[in-house]
């Protein structure tokens, strides 16, 4: 795999790429970085070229002269990285953040979007009750650092049965996010508690689709994804079993089988 950073907009992000082909770019989650989805661009690269940017604020792209504090600002980023490196319409992967960013890059430059992987996410925005704990999180990374951010919600970010046979990889995801710097954390959670609802989006996506999700995600369980499937005509849905919000690492190669399932039919 190779790093390079780009200069996208206001912003100069960390951008990884692995292998040759048909161009994928992966968003990730909150609050890790492009690490996570080092399974599928490894398994994907005998036919497609992984692009994963760490996301303004994080990874690489931690120190950002401007932050982001917006949907629009990360999707920008995200459509300039793939305006600068010339590869566009591209199969659009994002998961939970990174699949808001991705309803957001539909909307602003739908012409970019090749194909849609909406996993382990939602449509709806936040309740009134969800943006005041983003508040009350956003008050603990200021005062005790994004650890204790993490700490708060490593519990509901794997799966029970990750958390029972694969503890080390709580440990890995927790390494990963409390990386990132307090700041980027903060900005993250205003980013989620002010996203929009994509519901308005579902019907406008006429691009082929892909919805898939953890059975024991329990921050975007399968019944959010219902949303999503039945409201894009002729998505596609996977349940991953065995995994929860982070299933493309818990269950990484039955997530990358059933990608490369999905992008076989484009």
């Amino acid at each position: 795999m190779r790093t390079q950073h780009l200069q996208a907009g206001e912003a100069t992000l960390a951008v990884t790429e692995a292998g040759e082909g048909q161009p994928i770019v992966f968003l990730h989650a909150f609050p890790v970085d492009s690490r996570m989805w080092t399974p599928q661009i490894a398994g994907l690269r005998h036919a497609w070229r992984g692009i994963a940017p760490d996301l303004r604020g994080f990874g690489g792209s931690a120190t950002p002269r401007v932050p982001a504090r917006t949907i629009g600002a990360h999707a920008d980023d995200v459509i300039a990285v793939i305006e600068a490196l010339r590869v566009g319409p591209v199969v659009l992967a994002g998961l939970s953040m990174g699949g808001y960013i991705a309803f957001e890059c539909w909307r602003r430059r739908p012409g970019v979007v090749r194909a849609l992987v909406l996993a382990d996410t939602r449509a709806e925005a936040d309740t009134d009750e969800a943006r005041s704990k983003r508040v009350t999180m956003q008050a603990l990374a200021r005062g005790a650092g994004s650890a204790a951010v993490i700490d708060a919600m490593l519990p509901n970010l794997l799966g029970a049965t990750t958390q029972t046979a694969n503890p080390h990889l709580g440990l890995e995801v927790r390494a990963w996010a409390s990386a990132t710097p307090a700041a980027g954390v903060v900005d993250a959670l205003e980013v989620l508690r002010t996203r929009p609802d994509s519901r308005p989006t579902l019907p406008t996506i006429t691009c082929p689709t892909l919805v898939i999700v953890g059975r024991e995600d329990t921050l975007t369980p399968p019944a959010v994804a219902h949303v999503m499937r039945d409201g894009i005509a002729g998505a596609r849905y996977v349940e991953i079993p065995e995994a929860g919000h982070l299933a493309n690492i818990e269950q990484p190669e039955a997530f990358t089988r059933a990608l490369n399932d999905f992008l076989s039919t484009l």
